[in-house]
């Protein structure tokens, strides 16, 4: 375990923030570009928003490569890489399975029972990953609310000043409870459980696969006999 991140010299923080910072002007970009009402193909407004080409959930796979180069590069290495990889395949199971039906054994017991199962689900999918490479785990999580908690308190204010965004967006025959009931279930609990565990997830797939790909580099570029 030695070779995790706690060894290796990296700062979380610094390496964090460009990323954290790119993706917070992405997410002022999209709440700009809805406001603006500019394409919806670049900029969905429906509940979700999802497809969207200007958006943040792109950025997970994107910085896991870049995170995981930048941790193996210092040493930080996985204890076990079929571990790791593992996990990340397991993770990235359950977020798919999930989305193409899991919703739907729950569907009799209404929506609010499905958007639970999904939170849960979703976040498990990345705390799986503390399994696999718990130094790697720790830069994912910490670069996952650094992207999330800022759209988690501007979707507060977009409840409240009903914008007509994703951010603010219901879904159809959900019955409004006010403010504060819409505003965590449409926004508090889906950023900090559902996408956190996407980012950390997600993550962690394209990181693994990045760490054996680097070590397999590292292989063929011995000398023999080394």
């Amino acid at each position: 375990m030695a070779n995790e991140t706690s060894g290796t010299g990296l700062s979380i923080s610094k390496l964090i923030l460009v990323p954290a910072l790119v993706t917070l002007a992405i997410t002022l970009l999209r709440l700009v570009g809805e406001l603006e009402r500019w394409p919806s193909s670049l900029f969905n407004r429906s509940s979700g928003g999802g497809g969207a080409i200007v958006g943040i959930t792109w950025l997970a796979p994107i910085f896991g490569i870049y995170f995981a180069f930048k941790l193996v590069r210092a040493g930080g290495t996985p204890a076990s890489l079929a571990r790791a990889i593992g996990m990340a395949i397991l993770g990235a199971v359950i977020i798919v399975g999930t989305s193409m039906g899991g919703g739907k054994f729950l569907a009799a017991y209404g929506f609010k029972a499905v958007l639970i199962f999904f939170w849960i689900t979703w976040a498990l999918a990345g705390l799986l990953q503390i399994i696999g490479w718990p130094g790697f785990f720790k830069i994912l999580l910490a670069y996952s609310l650094a992207a999330r908690i800022p759209v988690a308190i501007l979707m507060f204010f977009a409840f409240w000043g009903h914008w007509g965004t994703h951010y603010d967006a219901l879904p159809t025959g959900w019955q409004s409870s006010g403010l504060g009931s819409d505003y965590l279930w449409m926004g508090f609990f889906p950023q900090l459980l559902l996408w956190v565990g996407y980012t950390i997830a997600a993550g962690a797939l394209f990181g693994s696969i990045t760490a054996g790909v680097m070590r397999l580099f590292r292989r063929s570029s011995k000398p023999a006999g080394a």
